[in-house]
């Protein structure tokens, strides 16, 4: 079995900070976190992080693209693209992300999922997809194309997962069937999740009552908050366990709101996330389309050209924890489980993934404290950057 030591670590974990630490790696799985000092005898790899943060790797359970790749392409290497790109921001596992397009377009993307898994997933591990529609409001598309927009059918989500797993779907939960759909979805071990949505509270309840515990992209394309009605983003404050997705960007959310979610939310039904499109690691300037809608890129925005919508962003997960910690003051220990463990327990993963400890898998990311830029990232405790 392969040994791994890295030390010289500024371990931050789900309330954890420790300083100047050596985690021993066996095969997969962390052994050892501690501050003793530890015989490097046996141990294949050595890795002195020369006191860099190490955080539980990044999971990512909505993004769509980078590279100019997106995962909707026919293009089969799309998926390796986005998932060489989450690795390079520390993600080590994600949910490449649909847009709202046909069903065919939606199961070729499941295909090319699961070619990336034949491949043994060479960069960061895809354990399912997100449907991000197409069964959402027609009237809170955003930049997602209307032409597709459909009514929740269940048999669609079954036929897309027998090729490859669906683990999470935003719908708009007021939709017709839109109650039931949620208990359909929970039943097929896939997360029910309230996005493109104009749904008003008492219209969530019913779907929230039969297992809706997500909202994706929190404020951004839902009913906002009016003292008549709370709408979507009423209902995020008022019902604590919704997981909440937060793009924190300070784009997509100003400050402020940022601050306001962190700090009045229970971080432990907070998630971080991209929503990052095809323009992530690329310039400024560069233009391209989305289900058939202008996208461009300008000033790190990037933003429909008709109608000027924000489109999904070019975040990277730990510069948004970063921006985080920077707004709210919250200890790293205390937000790091936004970016990894809150994930990995909404699905299932939760004693396995998220935390550096004992017994974990080894996905870790090591930041530059200075920077913020990955250093390197493990997966299942093999270095692979």
């Amino acid at each position: 079995m392969s040994k791994t030591i890295i030390k010289n670590a500024h371990v931050i974990s789900p309330d954890v900070d420790i300083e100047n630490a050596t985690i021993v790696i066996e095969g997969k799985k962390i052994k050892t976190v501690t501050t003793k000092k530890v015989s490097e005898k046996g141990a294949q790899t050595v890795v002195d992080v020369k006191g860099q943060y190490v955080m539980p790797g990044f999971i990512d359970v909505h993004t769509h693209g980078a590279l100019t790749y997106d995962f909707c392409d026919a293009d089969e290497q799309a998926v390796f693209k986005l998932a060489e790109a989450k690795l390079q921001e520390g993600v080590t596992s994600f949910l490449p992300t649909t847009l709202t397009v046909s069903t065919e377009e939606l199961k070729v993307a499941a295909q090319n999922a699961k070619k990336y898994a034949e491949a043994g997933m060479p960069y960061s591990k895809i354990p399912g997809i997100h449907l991000e529609g197409p069964f959402i409001n027609v009237k809170c598309c955003g930049a997602q194309n209307p032409a597709f927009v459909r009514k929740p059918a269940i048999s669609e989500v079954k036929e897309i997962s027998k090729i490859y797993p669906v683990k999470m779907i935003s719908y708009a939960p007021e939709t017709e069937g839109g109650a039931k759909f949620a208990k359909d979805c929970i039943k097929m071990g896939v997360v029910p999740s309230c996005g493109h949505t104009g749904a008003k509270l008492s219209e969530l309840m019913p779907a929230y009552k039969n297992g809706l515990r997500h909202m994706t992209h929190f404020c951004n394309q839902m009913t906002p908050l009016h003292h008549r009605e709370i709408g979507m983003v009423g209902a995020g404050f008022l019902i604590e366990d919704l997981n909440t997705e937060v793009i924190c960007d300070k784009i997509h959310l100003c400050p402020d709101m940022l601050r306001l979610v962190f700090t009045r939310r229970n971080l432990a039904h907070v998630q971080v996330i991209t929503d990052s499109l095809r323009c992530s690691h690329c310039k400024d300037g560069y233009a391209f389309t989305m289900g058939g809608l202008e996208v461009k890129l300008e000033n790190g925005e990037a933003r429909l050209v008709k109608g000027g919508n924000l489109a999904g962003s070019t975040l990277w997960m730990g510069i948004g924890l970063k921006n985080v910690h920077d707004v709210t003051g919250i200890p790293l220990k205390s937000l790091v489980r936004t970016t990894s463990w809150n994930q990995a327990i909404e699905l299932g993963l939760g004693d396995e993934l998220g935390k550096v400890e004992k017994g974990y898998t080894a996905d870790l990311v090591v930041l530059n404290p200075r920077s913020w830029k990955t250093s390197a990232v493990f997966v299942d405790g093999e270095q692979r950057i």
